[in-house]
C-alpha cells in the first residue's frame, strides 16, 4: 500500500466548492480508477488556505498509471478552485488508525 499525499493551496471563498468537488472526484477515482483506494481531506487551522488530501492506493504503480503526466483530467476541476503545490507518494509502513 501507498498513501499520495497532495498539498493544495486553496482561498477560503474557494473553500466549500473545493470541498464538494473533491468529494465527488476522490469518489470516483475510487470507483473507476483500478488500484485507487480513497482518500481523505485535511486542513491546517494555522493557514485555512493550506489543504492536504492524502490518497490510498494498492501500489505505486496503480498510482503512477493513473498520475502519468501529473494532470490527470479526473482532477481538472479541483485544480479551477485550488492550486496543487505538490504530490509525493509515500510507503505505507504501518496503519494503526480506526
Amino acid at each position: 500500500m501507498i498513501r499520495v499525499v497532495y498539498r493544495w493551496h486553496v482561498t477560503p471563498e474557494n473553500f466549500e466548492e473545493f470541498k464538494k468537488i473533491w468529494s465527488i472526484t476522490t469518489n470516483r477515482i475510487h470507483e473507476s480508477v483500478t488500484g485507487a483506494l480513497g482518500s481523505f481531506m485535511l486542513r491546517s487551522f494555522k493557514d485555512e488556505a493550506e489543504v492536504i488530501t492524502i490518497a490510498k492506493w494498492d501500489s505505486l504503480e496503480s498510482w503512477k498509471d493513473f498520475w502519468g503526466n501529473e494532470n490527470p483530467k479526473e482532477m481538472e476541476a479541483m485544480r479551477k478552485l485550488g492550486n496543487r503545490i505538490s504530490a509525493e507518494s509515500f510507503e505505507e509502513i504501518e496503519d494503526f488508525t480506526r
